[in-house]
């Protein structure tokens, strides 16, 4: 298993991939000066015995509420507590160990004030696989992700439940098999692990990443589904999509282009078919899978940037010894991002039921009717159509933007936030949704081209169907539809299709 080592700041798209799959994480060392100084800022700040807000006074509509030295501690332990009041399913262990990783990279840049040993601490539980347990519901994405983030650090505490090696148990339980204390946190150090865009952030990642995979399989499984209806690879011309200039245009159409290279299938129908245009399922590929790829990675560059920055509240500046007071926690570059990963999400996984669509057609396609070969007798993919059509039904509905909606909490100081949260969140179900879409794509684009035999498709996607077949035989007679469907699902899911087109694939960067 691979390792990145976090530099916080600076840390690429790549790595934070690698964590989501499943990549071991180290803080690099050069972190320890900033992380000494903003520690010794706050000590030096407290010293000063001036009411600064999250060090020494209450929170939020409370922050007029000066708190004693002597209760500074039991002050950061009670906002842990009393905000680790989310609900709903534990969020998946992938995202939250990504989560963990994005916390401990923008508190050990210096501006949090958090101590060593609590970075630390942070860092132990990624690198032994203590993953806290935390209820997927609860935060509207400002001021910061705050009941997923208290869930989070209350199991520093020894509060709660974590997984470990996929079972759950106590967190005090679970930290004192892997040899570690529980953390006593020191001034704002409560507050700086709890405030802050991580939540949201890491699943829009997740979102991200598998938005990625999914762009990428259905360019693959649109190439087979153009080979399948015997489609034209002229609208992939490079001369059309450089007159308009649209970059991920042009990337996706040089992909379809070279897909299809070679192909024996479209050799046979180059001269006298009598169709003139295909229809935009096919023809239109570029023009909305590039849409697609151009708006992931706008997406893209915005999540990178808020995943290298900082977003706690206040924040720390050693050079002066303030602390001051602003909004970094506000989600809504994050919730921007989400809502446009939606959209593309859901324009994918309905370009690919269109193609399905066409396939099981007869008059569009010139295939036996539902891809089978004795219509009538077997429904062949008639009811996995349908099922496509569900799908993205139910994802048009989720792509509903959640940064328009905003709604005030804690007593009108927070008047206005994000939704980033589950903006973000929904967007991982989406994605599935879309790869089933596409799966589905992919088994009957397949289906198609073996009508074609003995002709034959590019080197690339002959490469493709072989890796389904290996899985996924041919249909004949009706069969029991659904482990098909699952098991073309789970090539996509692992990369296998992407994998086995052999060519290099755009991606969000």
């Amino acid at each position: 298993m691979s390792t990145v080592t976090l530099k916080p700041g600076s840390v690429p798209l790549a790595d934070w991939r690698a964590i989501y799959r499943g990549a071991q994480v180290r803080l690099d060392a050069s972190a320890e000066g900033a992380i000494a100084r903003g520690a010794d800022a706050v000590a030096r700040i407290v010293a000063r015995g001036e009411p600064v807000y999250g060090i020494n006074t209450g929170f939020g509509k409370l922050a007029s509420i000066r708190i004693e030295d002597a209760d500074l501690a039991k002050l950061q332990r009670n906002i842990v507590l009393s905000h680790a009041a989310g609900t709903g399913e534990p969020t998946p262990v992938d995202v939250v160990r990504l989560m963990l990783a994005l916390k401990l990279a923008s508190l050990t840049q210096g501006a949090s004030g958090i101590s060593a040993r609590t970075a630390a601490l942070l860092e132990a539980m990624l690198e032994r696989g203590i993953t806290p347990a935390v209820p997927c519901q609860g935060s509207v994405g400002a001021s910061g992700d705050l009941a997923p983030l208290a869930h989070m650090a209350a199991t520093m505490l020894g509060v709660g439940d974590v997984f470990v090696s996929g079972e759950r148990m106590a967190a005090t339980k679970a930290l004192a098999g892997a040899g570690l204390e529980p953390a006593e946190l020191g001034p704002k150090e409560g507050l700086a692990l709890l405030n802050g865009t991580q939540f949201s952030c890491a699943w829009a990642l997740a979102g991200l990443f598998e938005a990625e995979r999914l762009l990428q399989s259905a360019l693959v499984a649109g190439a087979l589904s153009t080979e399948a209806a015997k489609g034209s690879d002229a609208p992939f011309d490079h001369r059309i999509h450089r007159l308009r200039g649209h970059a991920g245009q042009i990337a996706t159409a040089d992909v379809l282009r070279h897909l299809m290279a070679g192909s024996a299938i479209r050799a046979s129908h180059v001269e006298n078919d009598i169709r003139v245009q295909d229809p935009y399922c096919l023809r239109c590929q570029p023009q909305v899978m590039g849409a697609a790829l151009d708006v992931l990675r706008q997406a893209a560059g915005t999540l990178a940037i808020e995943a290298n920055g900082v977003s706690d509240n206040p924040l720390i500046f050693p050079e002066t010894d303030e602390a001051l007071s602003g909004g970094n926690f506000h989600a809504e570059p994050v919730a921007f991002a989400a809502d446009m990963i939606a959209l593309a999400i859901c324009e994918i996984g309905s370009l690919s039921e269109r193609r399905t669509a066409m396939l099981v057609d007869p008059a569009l396609s010139g295939l036996p009717a539902f891809l089978t070969p004795e219509p009538g007798l077997n429904s062949g993919f008639m009811i996995p159509q349908v099922t496509a059509a569900a799908l993205v039904s139910e994802n048009k509905q989720r792509a509903y933007p959640a940064s328009v909606d905003s709604i005030p909490t804690s007593a009108n100081q927070e008047d206005h936030v994000s939704m980033a949260a589950h903006g973000s969140r929904r967007l991982v179900a989406m994605a599935r949704n879309a790869t089933a879409v596409v799966g589905i794509e992919l088994l009957a684009a397949a289906q198609g081209c073996d009508f074609h035999a003995p002709l034959t498709s590019s080197e690339a996607l002959e490469a493709v169907r072989k890796t389904v077949r290996a899985t996924i035989p041919a249909l004949g007679p009706d069969r029991h539809f659904h482990p098909d469907m699952e098991a073309a699902n789970a090539l996509i899911r692992s990369g296998q299709i992407v994998a086995a087109a052999g060519i290099e694939l755009p991606g969000v960067a």
